[in-house]
């Protein structure tokens, strides 16, 4: 058994074959599939299949750093009215990128700070995206920490250093396909992390891993990481879907 963390499967590129992207998930173990919101266009998207999928897809709300825009508080306040309308997993997905357009970093420190006063005020974990900017983050995350805040570094592909920074926090990481890739680095800091704190993902439909780079991802090449991971390691990969697994349980505060 698996737990999908992080996969936008509300995206267009599912809008097809999404019934037999979940089916092959299943067939592959995948128990639960949490779904990082984007912005106010990806609402009713996500909303539709956490209805028609009530066992394995759960819903999330926040605002992405990429649609933090000059116009963000009106986004903002539309999370917040769903934050208040009803209950969500998580808040997220939320945080800082450098890799696409700095323009607006200002704009969504500010959001991510805002973001993070409601993960606080609803105990709610946060899911943070930290492109070309993670020392930088966790620095914003070690400025706000208080003890009921926790939650994910998504798509984690820094060091043992900033691994370990993270882990005092109470964070976790979450690996995705690229480990999967040669050049990324990850083979080395792989077995050296403390696995209490490491949670598996695809951010489907992006970065799916090889065999499939450059291709659509899906939820069932979730397995594609924990193979690798467990090869890295060099244990059974059973053992890293039970670790990976009783992991984001606790950090999604579910009873297992």
């Amino acid at each position: 058994m698996m737990i999908e963390t992080h996969a936008h499967i509300y995206a267009d590129q599912f809008e097809k074959d999404i019934d037999e992207v979940l089916e092959r998930g299943r067939e592959e173990g995948i128990s639960k599939i949490y779904m990082p919101n984007i912005d106010h266009t990806s609402i009713d998207g996500m909303l539709e299949l956490e209805e028609k999928y009530p066992d394995l897809c759960v819903a999330t709300m926040g605002l992405h750093p990429c649609s933090v825009k000059g116009d963000f508080q009106k986004e903002l306040y539309i999370v917040e009215e769903w934050l208040g309308k009803r209950e969500f997993a998580a808040i997220g997905e939320m945080g800082t990128d450098l890799y696409w357009d700095k323009t607006f970093i200002n704009q969504q420190v500010e959001a991510f700070k805002i973001q993070v006063a409601w993960a606080k005020q609803y105990q709610k974990p946060i899911i943070i995206h930290c492109r070309e900017s993670l020392d930088m983050t966790i620095d914003l995350v070690e400025g706000l920490k208080e003890d009921n805040l926790t939650g994910v570094f998504h798509c984690f592909n820094g060091s043992v250093a900033q691994a370990e920074r993270i882990h005092k926090l109470g964070f976790h990481i979450g690996l995705g396909g690229v480990v999967t890739f040669k050049n990324s680095g990850m083979d080395e800091v792989i077995p050296q992390l403390n696995m209490d704190h490491v949670v598996l993902e695809t951010d489907s439909p992006y970065l799916a891993p090889v065999p499939y780079r450059g291709k659509r991802n899906e939820p069932s090449y979730l397995k594609l990481v924990a193979q690798k991971i467990a090869d890295l390691r060099q244990v059974g990969v059973a053992e890293i879907e039970a670790i990976t697994t009783k992991n984001a349980n606790s950090l999604f505060k579910v009873q297992s």
